[in-house]
């Protein structure tokens, strides 16, 4: 414990000539009183109020002294590491065409990216995260949150036939960086998965990335999809189900490359779904959240209680003076 004002303490030594005076006060009083017969003193009765007649004085000397140490500011100090972190802003734009159905990842393209990306947001606690989705088109399955909860769950409700079917890559990429341009985050990443070449939408992917590259926005671009042929969808029957084959992968790369490689991002290609762990694996090692520690002091008042002893200690004085050691003077 530490005083704020350490200089008020050498009031305490007012506490001592205090009690010298009411001692002194006590032994030399001149008040007497006259009475005819001397010798009824000697059968007057000792009471317990004959022994307490100073504790009024006594009382007031510790409040005296309570109120001084208060006047001090006496403080509690803490100090303890305190961990702040810096998280990042990342948006997941995910390809949903009817493609990614297809079977060389297990259950199937869709789920797997599902799985997988679900997996990388539990590791990210600290993080600011969001859903694009796209296939023809492109929407906002989850603005940038921290409730990862909620971004699983509408991440698991995402399926194929949500929006028109194609490959609209360059409307995903922008729809993510108009979700993080406006981020005060020291780090802004943009995570696209897609398993097709852009053939839809108003907005080439090289455009998307110059309009990602002003912002210090970063696009990590993953291919999904083995080498050679895939079974994938190839039309749909009248009940409403897939019809498959075996469809050659036609994956546009050197888009893919481009537009990572503009950003100070990099193109990865899953495989299968172990590649697709590793790629997520080696997104959050690159990507790691900032972490400083630093020491910090905190210091509590406890004047306080101190304020309040000196108070009620000071009220209970004056009730005992008036009511049951009350004196009364005659002139």
């Amino acid at each position: 414990m530490s005083f704020a004002n350490s200089d008020f303490l050498w009031l305490l030594l007012m506490i001592p000539v205090f009690i010298g005076w009411y001692i002194y006060k006590s032994m030399y009083r001149t008040n007497a009183l006259l009475i005819s017969i001397p010798s009824a003193l000697k059968t007057y009765p000792t009471n317990a109020k004959t022994y307490l007649q100073h504790l009024p004085f006594l009382l007031r000397c510790v409040a005296l002294a309570a109120l001084i140490v208060a006047l001090a500011r006496p403080q509690s100090k803490h100090s303890w590491q305190d961990v702040r972190t810096e998280g990042i802003d990342i948006m997941l734009a995910v390809d949903i065409s009817a493609s990614m159905l297809a079977k060389d990842l297990k259950p199937d393209r869709l789920e797997a990216s599902k799985a997988v990306a679900a997996k990388f947001i539990e590791n990210r606690p600290d993080d600011r995260i969001g859903l694009v989705i796209f296939s023809g088109e492109s929407f906002t399955q989850c603005p940038l949150t921290t409730d990862h909860t909620v971004l699983k769950n509408l991440f698991a409700a995402v399926k194929t036939g949500m929006v028109q079917d194609g490959t609209a890559i360059g409307m995903g990429l922008a729809t993510a960086v108009s979700r993080l341009k406006d981020s005060k985050a020291k780090s802004k990443v943009v995570i696209l998965l897609t398993d097709g070449v852009n053939n839809s939408g108003s907005i080439a992917p090289e455009l998307a990335a110059d309009l990602a590259r002003p912002f210090g926005i970063r696009i990590y671009t993953i291919g999904v999809g083995t080498k050679g042929m895939a079974y994938s969808p190839v039309g749909i029957y009248p009940n409403g189900q897939y019809a498959y084959d075996y469809v050659k992968v036609d994956i546009d790369e050197p888009v893919l490359k481009k537009i990572s490689s503009a950003t100070g991002g990099k193109y990865f290609r899953a495989t299968d779904n172990a590649k697709l762990k590793a790629i997520y694996a080696e997104i959050d090692k690159m990507e790691k959240t900032i972490i400083e520690e630093k020491q910090y002091s905190r210091k509590a008042e406890l004047f306080h209680p101190l304020a309040m002893l000196a108070l009620g200690l000071l009220l209970v004085e004056f009730l005992l003076k008036n009511t049951v050691f009350k004196t009364v003077t005659s002139h």
